[in-house]
């Protein structure tokens, strides 16, 4: 490939419309979501143009940012952050379009839109720029907090100009020693006398803490009142702005929040992750708590929720990223002679049987994410929403058990297909100049974001399985079977296999739940055992309306070639990749003492 070609392959970047689109009508059913009272002002025409326009956007305006913010990165400048060049027009005209606003109540200034349609928007501009997104993703969860969360007085002086973007939001929970131990955080926060709090300690690891990018940031912090109990009990939710807002509404006096450093990370070099010292320069930084004192984690998981699903989508969007820089590589490269080419002819890597595998195993599993991860939105949507309150409820449990794998399963793939991209280039995915190593880099935190992938897995067996005695779960496996059942036989035998793997692995946990070592030695194979079966029958119910479609394809909306490629891929799926879960049960059901079976001592020489 020619240099040119190489820095094309870096900036070019195409939303999957019609990827969307099918999801919409046959997978995560927008009609369902327009018919509810909620959402019935939402027009589908009105959809359409928002994702062809989002799609131009992210295409336009923000791909071509990538490269350069990979390059220039963010850096500190004495007490503040700049961020690369290129992010400050496109992130103008992304406050300009109103994107960050989408999915908000209209009385704050939002569309009023469903998460799920705001989800295409959050893929496509992820997609163009990982680093770049994180961003306005901090900030909608930081909204979803103080909308939950926060005093009328707090949502009037702070939501309108975060639901615009002209403001930035965070969340700030870890400290040096505390990690994934959130309960061992030290920040104190202490009372005032006309109600406020002066808050003082230090928060690492704050994505976009500081940067030039907006006029003010509202960061969430978590911290301790003085008479605090031990552990998460004891937190409280607080927000501190790096500027006081003044009586205009506009930001006011500095607040006493610096900048000690960011960090020098793998990949998303743009995004600047921040040590934060909140109160090093007086009596504390100026803080109001959100909600009630020692209620702070309940308030964080408002926003740590819905930025576990936002990190999956991290996921399925740097690996489309990186698939399509990988087929736009493998139609031009030549090399080797394929089968049946003709003699002394150089073929396009494309036709050679391993790097098609290795191609339709990238489309098939993002296909399969995506799936997972819109059902999930649309799952969070009829919780919030539905007419019926027993809907609501049903769809509340199946948000719960969904978030984890969308989280863990979709980063997961991300940093595999990624890494099946660079092996799809070969030797120059290795080298920088293809770009290839950059998708690769920057979607290795995602299975770190918003709790490992190993607190997930626990959070789904110990908590959305072992909850309820798995009540939720068993009904969850019956309603796929029956969806199994409607499928054609090529599709549904390898589907039924699998769902017995996963409903007697299902069991074992159960009936060892009593054992937390077994129960959690099973867990991150578990995680990976149910996505896989999940993701398995969404594909192949979107194969099964293709089938249908395929009788009459301009009825549909979508052409044969299209629809095709539907049931082939669901095919690939289901045969290539699926029986993995074979291989997984064992490792669900071998219990604790294979983990504990080597001495520590004899981990390493």
């Amino acid at each position: 490939m020619s240099a040119a070609g190489y820095h094309a392959a870096m900036t070019n970047y195409t939303a999957p419309l019609d990827e969307i689109r099918f999801v919409f009508a046959e997978i995560a059913p927008l009609a369902d979501l327009t018919g509810l009272e909620a959402f019935s002002h939402v027009d589908p025409d009105v959809v359409d143009g928002l994702l062809e326009e989002a799609g131009r956007f992210a295409a336009e305006v923000v791909a071509p940012t990538n490269r350069d913010g990979d390059l220039e990165g963010a850096r500190v400048v004495d007490d503040r952050v700049e961020v690369p060049a290129s992010f400050h027009e496109a992130y103008k005209h992304f406050v300009a379009s109103g994107w960050g606003a989408v999915q908000h109540p209209e009385d704050v200034g939002g569309g009023g839109f469903p998460l799920t349609i705001t989800m295409p928007v959050k893929e496509f501009v992820t997609s163009a720029n990982m680093a770049f997104s994180l961003a306005p993703m901090l900030t909608t969860g930081a909204v979803h907090a103080l909308l939950s969360h926060g005093d009328e007085d707090q949502r009037r002086r702070y939501l309108p100009k975060m639901v615009s973007g002209e403001w930035a939001g965070t969340m700030n929970l870890t400290e040096p020693q505390a990690g994934s131990d959130v309960g061992a955080v030290t920040t104190k926060a202490v009372e005032q006398a006309d109600g406020s709090y002066r808050l003082t300690g230090q928060k690492i690891y704050i994505t976009f803490g500081e940067h030039d990018l907006t006029e003010n940031i509202i960061h969430l912090v978590l911290a301790r009142t003085p008479d605090a109990p031990d552990g998460t009990r004891g937190l409280s939710l607080f927000v501190v702005p790096k500027y006081r807002v003044d009586d205009d509404g506009g930001p006011g006096e500095r607040n006493d929040v610096t900048v000690v450093s960011i960090e020098e990370k793998l990949g998303i070099h743009g995004s600047p992750t921040c040590v934060l010292a909140y109160g090093e320069q007086g009596a504390g930084a100026y803080a109001e708590l959100v909600g009630e004192v020692n209620d702070g984690m309940r308030a964080m998981f408002t926003m740590m929720n819905d930025a576990r699903l936002a990190v999956g989508l991290e996921g399925v969007a740097i690996a489309e990223r990186a698939f399509q820089q990988a087929v736009a590589y493998a139609r031009e490269r030549r090399q080797g002679r394929a089968p049946g080419a003709a003699e002394g002819e150089q073929s396009r890597i494309i036709e050679h049987p391993d790097v098609r595998r290795m191609l339709l195993t990238q489309k098939a599993s993002i296909e399969a994410a995506r799936a997972l991860c819109y059902v999930n939105a649309y799952a969070i949507d009829r919780a919030r929403h539905d007419d019926d309150a027993t809907a609501r409820s049903h769809y509340q449990g199946l948000a719960d058990v969904l978030t984890p794998l969308s989280k863990g399963w979709s980063t997961d793939l991300g940093v595999e297909l990624t890494s099946l991209a660079v092996q799809v280039h070969g030797g120059m995915g290795y080298i920088e100049e293809t770009g290839a190593a950059q998708h690769l880099r920057d979607a290795r935190i995602a299975p770190i974001y918003e709790g490992t992938n190993g607190i997930q897995a626990i959070d789904l067996v110990g908590r959305k399985l072992a909850g309820d005695d798995g009540a939720f779960v068993t009904a969850y496996l019956d309603e796929l079977a029956n969806l199994v059942d409607g499928f054609d036989d090529d599709h549904a035998a390898p589907l039924a296999d699998a769902l017995g793997v996963l409903r007697r692995c299902t069991t074992w946990l159960l009936e060892h739940r009593g054992d937390p070592g077994d129960l959690l030695a099973g867990a991150t194979p578990y995680l990976r055992l149910f996505a896989t079966v999940v993701g398995g029958v969404l594909l192949a119910k979107g194969a099964a309306a293709a089938r249908r479609h395929l009788d009459d394809p301009p009825a549909s909306g979508f052409d044969e070639e299209f629809l095709t490629a539907k049931v082939a891929t669901a095919t690939f799926y289901l045969e290539q990749l699926l029986p993995q879960v074979h291989g997984l049960a064992p490792a669900v059901t071998a219990g604790a003492e294979r983990l504990t079976g080597v001495a520590e001592s004899s981990l390493a020489p």
